[in-house]
């Protein structure tokens, strides 16, 4: 006894396409997973829900992976031999690859700055990412530091200015 067919269209119920959606992104990533092991391949997957939350798993680092997707795409497009004309034309597409690729590093680091999607790095990149994260309360505590030494300071004028002003009445 098989499953039935469904008629692939969007759901109309939100919560009947919630479940839809959680239950084909996880078996799209165990799919994912089982490719990446059992044929070995470098596999990569990005979901974007429709409420805007990104999903994504890579058998190594997903920067790794686009990295290398961004940098075989290139090597097949100069591979071509394009006009000059069709130069023009591609740089467009070159360059949104570039923007979308600095994107997701970006987005990738930002989301390890805040101490999320941390499974994909190894010990050395999580001690390098502590490393940063510590710099950068040094930077944050000596910055607040010199502003309520800079405030202290104010108060302190302020207080002598009054103290001056109540010796001259």
């Amino acid at each position: 006894m098989g499953r039935g067919k469904i008629e692939i269209k969007k759901t109309e119920n939100l919560n009947s396409r919630q479940v839809t959606f959680s239950k084909r992104r996880n078996g799209l990533l165990k799919k994912a997973r089982e490719l990446s092991i059992l044929c070995d391949a470098e596999v990569g997957v990005i979901i974007f829900s429709s409420t805007g939350k990104v999903y994504q798993w890579s058998g190594t680092s997903m920067e790794h992976t686009l990295l290398k997707y961004n940098r075989d795409m290139a090597v097949d497009q100069s591979q071509e031999h394009p006009s000059d004309e069709q130069k023009a034309e591609n740089s467009q597409p070159i360059d949104s690859n570039t923007l979308k690729e600095e994107y997701l590093s970006l987005h990738a680091a930002c989301m390890r700055l805040n101490g999320k999607e941390l499974n994909d790095l190894s010990f050395k990149e999580l001690q390098q990412l502590e490393h940063q994260l510590n710099e950068g309360m040094l930077s944050v505590k000596e910055q607040k530091e010199q502003i309520l030494v800079d405030q202290l300071e104010r108060s302190r004028l302020q207080v002598n200015c009054i103290f001056l002003q109540q010796l001259d009445v």
